[in-house]
């Protein structure tokens, strides 16, 4: 049967529709696809097959089914804020959009958590329940519209993951749509701790490669009853990477701790929020702490002492809760912030230890020297969480394969240090083969085998997350030809 509405002949388009509640559920024209080529990976575009809208959880395991069934690869999108790639289709999928199911479920004050659709915006929850004192901790810079089901495929963090954790240490339970369809619910009545495998953990970070997420218990906090902001302006990037090191030493775990420098304070007071930065500064430090309020002021006097004992110009405390306020809506435009200063901009995400801070911002300031591309620095000091962006100028031919290859020689650094390639915004496609940079074969080979059970046909979000077939292959076949059988 033809539904009427549908202006193509594609049988598969025609029962995607059948299964969505007709043809205002689905995109499948070429000019409507478009929007839906890329995330906040912008250097790759690819078009889908097909955009689809389920409402609920049951018409995401019909969809998902009928992918199965017919071999059409299909993949999970948010609100497309994601910055490595991981929802864009490369294979053509099916993308199967999680925008309508924005429902906040139910919140339990008394057990402290709140049950979400995984198209709920990270911002609204905690605007939903702050009237009653309560937040939601997880907030990328983007919290404003990306979605808590983005939040578990990339295992976001954000500024105040510091002392609060990323998303997976706020994350009580999943209802998920298995590759084949079938419904499973994992961490019931929001207690994650069952015993076996831990398989929330295992999920959350997957970057849609296991399952699709439909559901999500989250754990949610009282709000601190005080918090102060201080500002500090340094001479020298080295000064200031060296007072974040002095701050943890000193036994103080501020809520946020956060580090910009010359170029990306250059591109925040060129964008929608100025608050006055000196432009001729070489570092910005905004630290945050909350708590107890008989503490407070305590923790404060003891930054404000390790800031002057590292050469700080200036160093302020926030007056009242506008100028705080403005401070962090300046530190939240960063990365858009550089669209004021560069036609195009490549964000990377490496962590490495606290302690090696100022080695690895010198390794990024040569290789900006050495790949002729200014590069800014807005990072997660506190947890050595850093976020080189790369401005190039996508127009003049060879800019973007030189701003790539400067994003690789940053995360190769962090990686030399004992750092990582990633500390919140996913591998996906942008970084898949910068995985060797801190897995063995043998390693990549124990995760994909992992992927294997959960996702069988490979038909979920292909192409991601792991390095493109090679020695692993050839590993992976003489493992398995020289295996032992497991019964004889």
């Amino acid at each position: 049967m033809v539904i009427k509405g549908l202006k193509t002949n594609d049988p598969h388009i025609q029962n995607l529709a059948r299964l969505v509640s007709g043809p205002r559920s689905i995109l499948y024209h070429k000019e409507d696809l478009v929007a839906y080529d890329c995330d906040g990976f912008t250097i790759h575009q690819h078009l889908p097959k097909a955009v689809v809208f389920p409402k609920d959880t049951e018409e995401v395991a019909k969809l998902v089914k009928y992918c199965s069934d017919n071999e059409l690869p299909f993949l999970a999108r948010g609100a497309g804020t994601g910055l490595s790639g991981g929802a864009i289709p490369l294979n053509g999928e099916v993308i199967i959009s999680l925008v309508r199911m924005k429902r906040l479920l139910s919140v339990d004050l008394e057990n402290r958590r709140a049950v979400v659709e995984p198209g709920f915006v990270n911002l609204k929850l905690t605007n939903s329940i702050s009237d009653k004192g309560y937040y939601y901790a997880p907030d990328p810079s983007s919290q404003y519209c990306c979605t808590i089901g983005g939040n578990v495929a990339e295992n976001a963090g954000g500024a105040h993951c510091l002392k609060y954790g990323v998303t997976t240490n706020h994350i009580l339970g999943l209802e998920v749509v298995l590759p084949n369809g079938e419904i499973m619910e994992i961490g019931k009545n929001g207690i994650p701790d069952a015993p076996g495998y831990d398989l929330l953990g295992l999920l959350t970070g997957s970057e849609g490669t296991l399952a699709i997420v439909t559901k999500i218990t989250v754990r949610i906090l009282k709000n601190p009853e005080a918090k102060q902001t201080v500002l500090a302006y340094f001479d020298k990037v080295s000064d200031g990477s060296q007072a974040v090191s002095d701050i943890i030493s000193a036994g103080i775990v501020p809520a946020a701790l956060e580090m910009m420098d010359k170029t990306a304070i250059e591109g925040v007071e060129a964008a929608a929020f100025p608050v006055g930065h000196p432009q001729d500064i070489e570092a910005v430090l905004l630290i945050e702490v909350d708590g107890i309020a008989a503490g407070i002021d305590e923790q404060i006097e003891q930054i404000l002492d390790v800031c002057q004992n590292r050469n700080v110009r200036e160093v302020k405390v926030a007056r009242d809760e506008q100028e705080r306020g403005r401070w962090w809506a300046n530190r939240k435009t960063g990365f858009g912030a550089m669209g004021a200063i560069s036609p195009d901009y490549l964000v990377q995400d490496g962590v490495i230890p606290r302690s090696k801070l100022p080695e690895v911002l010198e390794r990024i300031n040569q290789i900006s020297e050495e790949s002729g591309l200014r590069i800014a620095n807005i990072f997660h000091a506190g947890d050595g969480n850093l976020h080189p962006l790369v401005l190039f100028d996508a127009r003049k031919p060879g800019e973007t394969e030189k701003a790539l290859e400067a994003g690789s020689a940053c995360l190769q650094a962090c990686a030399d240090v004992g750092g990582s390639i990633t500390g919140e915004h996913g591998v996906g496609i942008e970084k898949r083969e910068e995985m060797r940079f801190v897995f063995n074969d043998e390693e990549i080979i124990a995760q994909t085998d992992i992927r294997e059970v959960f996702n069988p046909k490979n038909l979920l979000n292909a192409g991601k997350l792991f390095p493109t077939p090679g020695r692993c292959v050839e590993i992976k076949k003489e493992r398995k030809e020289t295996a032992a059988p497991l019964v004889k």
